[in-house]
Formats: structure tokens, C-alpha cells, sequence
């Protein structure tokens, strides 16, 4: 469950009725809110072992995508970090996509691909195939009629690349999953939660705790487990994947946060802040725009173990306000995203559906604002 998940989540709340399209859906592994919604997958969903090797069939989502008649519809919303703003519309419908970035892997190739462990021959052969893939991640780009980005950093990057300007508007965070525990029940470790991939910089969070001799706890999986576990300390442990109990938990007694890589918006630090906690991150990517220095959390300005220490550090030496970090979460929380999104979907909406929208947006607390909405469409 990614930030595309969650806004996909979020409209689904709104719209329950609302049919979801998707390349792939994989039943076992969703939500029960997911599963219960009307899903329409594309015939991807048949390809011979596609829940571990939906990577290696990257060329065939965008032929997916285009391939879903969303013909009878008046509105579209797209939650799109990759293909799903490909979709096609008819020619009055209107098409809103939610971009959380413009393809990571096609125009960030050496910051992104480059870092995973890929042999020589594919490490040689992907750069051919990604040009295929940039020429119609462009073409796709014009699809929406509007964009909204997750951050001011997602805006840049969509005028730069795809040319079109984007409301931003930030993602969901579920504000009342998390707790803050009581001051005296804060324990003394950090807390890393992410997947385990390598650009997710987790090595400096590792190596700076085994430095300081501090206790590090990590929450996640995934392919760089190995490597990470091998520059681990006494003091650093593994829980893997864990359930959203056990993650609230770990959330509102640890210390803090630390949010060592770079990422487009990073809703892990607002929802640790959720649980009165805060985040030592990295200055760079998403988190200049969540984390206030000073209130919710601190800053380290290198990518570099000695600058994480430092930051620890200066945490270290300073006293927090639970109450005000969860606070400054509270502005980001899925209600206040779905009565924003609500809102920009009343101004720009065929008139067929603008006026409900826009009501729909002023009774959000409501039972009346679960409306049913079949000329809708939610793509993921």
C-alpha cells in the first residue's frame, strides 16, 4: 500500500460505488475496503507469474491502460505514478489525474534503475527500451485535462518534463490509526519504516545508530534485506513486514523517525507524527514541505552517516511537544485531502456531476457525501 494505493483508497471512500480499473489486482494482498470494490482488472492480470514479475512486463501496461473502455463515463480520476494517466476518454469526459511523479524509471533512470542490482546485459538492453517507453510516457501525458501533484517538488517536475501545470494538493494520511502513547511510555530506539530498497538510503540510518551505539528498529522487507542486515549492529533488528498494530505501536514509542532517502512526497514522516513522534529526514525530495524544523522534527544536509549523527544529535539535545507534531499532521489528513479533491473535481467537472461534487465536498463529515456515483471511474 504506496501513496497511489492510499489516494485510490481515499476516493474509494467517497465513491464507493465507483468502479476501480487496474492493470493487475491481487485479492490476498489487499485491504478488505479493496476488496470489496468493484475492481476491473486488464487481461495482464493472466500473465504466468505476474505477482513477482510484474517488473519484467513493464513495456505491455501501457498497451493495458489504453485498452479499458471508459467510454460511458463523465469523469475520470487517475492516481498515477507510472501508466495509469494513459487511460483514454471520450471526447467531453474529463480526466483528473492525482500524480505522485512523472515516471520514475524513465526520467530518473540513473538515479533509480542504475542503483539496483541488474546484470550486464539487462543493465545494457534497458536504456532501448526505456526510450520506447519516455516517447509514450510523453504522448500520455496529454491525456488528463488537468493535474494534481502530491508536492510543490511533483509540480516542478510535471511542468519540466510533461509541460502541463498541477494544482498540488498532498496525499492522505490516516490520522486516526495512529495514537500518541504517554511521554513516560516512549521507549529509546529509532525507527526506520520503508521498503528495503537500496535507494531508500537505509544503510545510513544502520551505520549511523551502530556508530552512536544506538538501538535501531526496522520495519519492511524487500530485495536489499540481505545487504542491510549484513552492515547491521548488535543493536539493530529486522521485524520484517508487519501488521498496522504492531506498526502503530513501534510508531508512538520510539524516539523517533529516521528518513534517510529522497522521495517525492514520503508520507511515512507524517503519519510517525501522527503517533506524536518526530522524524529526523533528510533535506531534500517531499519531506522541506511536511517536516518544520524545530517542531516536527530535524534536518540532516548530506547524504552521509557523519551528517545523520549529526542530526541525531541535535535531536538529542532538544525537547518535542507531542501534541504539536500531531497537530501539524492533523493538516494532512484524509479528510482534509478528499474535501480538497472534492473541490477541484466541482470546478472542473462536466455539469452532469460539478453541482454533487461540490456538495458532496461541503457535507463531507456526512453520511449524505456516500453517494453513489455511476458515471464515475477511479484508474490506478
Amino acid at each position: 500500500m504506496g501513496g497511489a494505493e492510499r489516494v485510490a483508497m481515499a476516493m474509494h471512500d467517497a465513491f464507493p460505488s465507483a468502479p476501480i480499473y487496474t492493470t493487475v489486482a491481487l485479492p490476498h494482498l489487499l485491504p478488505k475496503k479493496f476488496r470489496e470494490a468493484d475492481i476491473r482488472t486488464s487481461p495482464m492480470q493472466w500473465l504466468p507469474g505476474i505477482e513477482h514479475r510484474f517488473r519484467q512486463y513493464f513495456m505491455l501496461y501501457p498497451f493495458a491502460v489504453e485498452n479499458f473502455d471508459l467510454s460511458e463515463y463523465d469523469l475520470i480520476f487517475s492516481s498515477s505514478s507510472g501508466y495509469a494517466k494513459g487511460v483514454r476518454r471520450r471526447r467531453n469526459a474529463i480526466h483528473v489525474c492525482y500524480c505522485h511523479t512523472p515516471m520514475r524509471w524513465v526520467w530518473r533512470y540513473e538515479d533509480y534503475v542504475a542503483r539496483e542490482r541488474f546484470g550486464g546485459l539487462t543493465r545494457s538492453a534497458l536504456p532501448l527500451a526505456l526510450w520506447g517507453l519516455r516517447k509514450w510516457d510523453l504522448r500520455a501525458a496529454q491525456q488528463p485535462n488537468f493535474y494534481i501533484a502530491n508536492s510543490e517538488l511533483v509540480a516542478e517536475r510535471i511542468r519540466k518534463i510533461y509541460g502541463r501545470d498541477a494544482t498540488v494538493i498532498p496525499p492522505p494520511i490516516d490520522v486516526d490509526r495512529f495514537q500518541p502513547a504517554n511521554e513516560d511510555e516512549v521507549d529509546d530506539y529509532y525507527l526506520v519504516l520503508s521498503r528495503l530498497v537500496s535507494y531508500k538510503r537505509i544503510d545510513l540510518a544502520i551505520e549511523a545508530c551502530k556508530r552512536l551505539g544506538r538501538r535501531l528498529v526496522i520495519i519492511g522487507d524487500g530485495p536489499d534485506r540481505a545487504r542491510l542486515e549484513k552492515l547491521a549492529g548488535p543493536r539493530t533488528e529486522f521485524l520484517g513486514r508487519q501488521p498496522d498494530e504492531q506498526v502503530n505501536y513501534y510508531a508512538s514509542h520510539c524516539r523517533a523517525l529516521l528518513f534517510p532517502g529522497e522521495e517525492d512526497f514520503g508520507m511515512v514522516p507524517l503519519e510517525v507524527n501522527a503517533a506524536g513522534r518526530p522524524v529526523i529526514a533528510f533535506r531534500g525530495g517531499g519531506a522541506v514541505e511536511t517536516v518544520v524544523e524545530g517542531v516536527t522534527g530535524v534536518f540532516f544536509d548530506k547524504p552521509e552517516s557523519d551528517s545523520v549523527i549529526e542530526a541525531m544529535e541535535n535531536f538529542e539535545s532538544r525537547l518535542w511537544s507531542q501534541s504539536e507534531v500531531r497537530l501539524h499532521a492533523e493538516k494532512f489528513d484524509q479528510r482534509v485531502f478528499s474535501f480538497r479533491v472534492l473541490q477541484f473535481l466541482g470546478s472542473v467537472a462536466p455539469s452532469s456531476c460539478a453541482e454533487d461534487l461540490l456538495a458532496s465536498a461541503q457535507l463531507l463529515s456526512s453520511d449524505s457525501a456516500q453517494r453513489a456515483w455511476p458515471r464515475l471511474a477511479i484508474a490506478r
